[in-house]
C-alpha cells in the first residue's frame, strides 16, 4: 500500500490523496474507520433550567448537540476508556453554559466552555432567536463520541473513486464530436487539455467517443476525497484512521496468535 499525491486545503478543509497498491475492501475499511471510529467531540446531555423561547426544550438539545466542536485528541478520551469509569470527568467531557436575555438571536458563541481549546467551529451558527423578555439558561456536557452511534460525531464526508487514466488522442473524428464535449476541456487553440479532466469532467467525457477521449480505470488504485466538518483537520482524520486501523490489525494478530 502507498499514499501518494497528499494535498490539504486548509482554506476550504478539503484533502485529496491517491491510495495505490490496494482492493477495494482495503479500501473502504479506511473510509469506515474514519467516518464511524475516529472520535470528535459534540454535546451529549443539555440540561435546561429556563426556556421561554419559541422552540420545545427538545429542539434546542438537538441544536446543541449537532454543533461542530473543535477537538483535542491528546487531551481528552472516550468516556468508555477513562479512568473515571464513565462517570465523567475533565479528562473525558466538557461543560458548557448558556444564560442570556432576548431580545436576539442565540448563536453558537454563547456557549461558555469550560475549555477554551474546545468551542464551536462555526460561532455564528444560530440556536435560537428570542424576542424581549424571553430567556435561555441551560447547561451542557460535550463527550468524545463516534459517528457509527450518531452522526454528531462523524468527522466529516470521506468517499473514494477508482483512480483514472485519461488516454487522449489527435482524432479526426474530434470536429464531428466537439459539440457533444464540455468546453471547458479545450485550450484556447481549440485543443483538448487533459490536465482539465478532473473530477465530474470525467465522466462527461467518458463514453462520447473512445478515439477522441478513453477512459479507463486503475482497479488497484483509489482516489481519496475528505470534507472535514472542521472539528479535526484532514491531517488529524487520516493519521487517528490509520492508528485505530494499525490497533485492530494488532489485536487481531493477538487473537491469532493465542490459537
Amino acid at each position: 500500500m502507498n499514499i501518494v499525491d497528499l494535498s490539504e486545503n486548509k482554506k476550504e478543509h478539503t484533502m485529496q490523496f491517491t491510495l495505490k497498491d490496494a482492493d477495494v475492501s482495503f479500501a473502504n475499511a479506511l473510509r469506515r474507520i474514519a467516518l464511524e471510529e475516529v472520535p470528535v467531540m459534540a454535546i451529549e446531555d443539555v440540561e435546561i433550567r429556563r426556556n421561554s423561547s419559541a422552540l420545545y426544550d427538545e429542539i434546542i438539545a438537538h441544536r446543541l448537540g449537532l454543533i461542530p466542536l473543535t477537538t483535542d485528541l491528546k487531551s481528552y478520551v472516550m468516556k468508555k476508556d477513562c479512568k473515571c469509569n464513565g462517570e465523567g470527568c475533565a479528562r473525558c467531557q466538557v461543560k458548557f453554559s448558556i444564560k442570556i436575555k432576548g431580545p436576539g438571536i442565540v448563536y453558537a458563541e454563547e456557549l461558555k466552555s469550560s475549555d477554551p481549546k474546545i468551542k464551536p467551529v462555526h460561532p455564528k451558527m444560530p440556536i435560537v432567536k428570542l424576542i424581549k423578555g424571553q430567556k435561555l439558561e441551560l447547561e451542557a456536557t460535550a463527550t468524545l463520541g463516534q459517528g457509527k452511534d450518531h452522526m454528531k460525531w462523524s468527522p466529516g464526508v470521506i468517499y473514494y473513486n477508482y483512480l483514472p487514466i485519461i488516454t487522449v488522442t489527435n482524432s479526426p473524428k474530434l470536429a464531428e464530436f466537439k459539440s457533444k464535449y464540455p468546453p471547458q476541456i479545450f485550450d484556447k487553440a481549440g485543443k483538448i487539455d487533459k490536465s482539465t479532466i478532473q473530477g465530474p469532467l470525467i465522466d462527461a467525457v467518458d463514453g462520447v467517443n473512445d478515439d477522441i477521449i478513453k477512459v479507463d480505470y486503475d482497479k488497484n488504485s483509489f482516489v481519496f476525497h475528505i470534507e472535514s466538518f472542521e472539528q479535526l483537520s484532514c491531517s488529524e482524520i487520516i493519521e487517528s484512521t490509520a492508528d485505530i486501523f494499525t490497533k485492530k490489525l494488532d489485536e487481531l494478530q493477538s487473537v491469532i496468535a493465542e490459537k
